[in-house]
């Protein structure tokens, strides 16, 4: 999972939707925008079921796997 960090503007939508419960918004960095952005806590934990990139209205979630 990838997440375009200047697209994300920090709703949640995608951790809410993980099966996994690996995405998360970051705490300590903003992109551009001002808004903290979605990252992925655990690569190797993740299942490519793109429900994340599913759920996100920007576009801003890439699956790769």
């Amino acid at each position: 999972m990838t997440v375009i960090t200047e697209r994300c503007k920090g709703c949640g939508l995608c951790a809410d939707a993980c099966p996994k419960k690996i995405v998360a918004l970051q705490k300590e960095k903003r992109n551009k925008k001002g808004y903290f952005y979605a990252v992925c806590t655990s690569q190797e934990s993740c299942i490519s079921c793109a429900m994340c990139a599913t759920m996100c209205p920007d576009c801003a979630i890439i699956i790769e796997k």
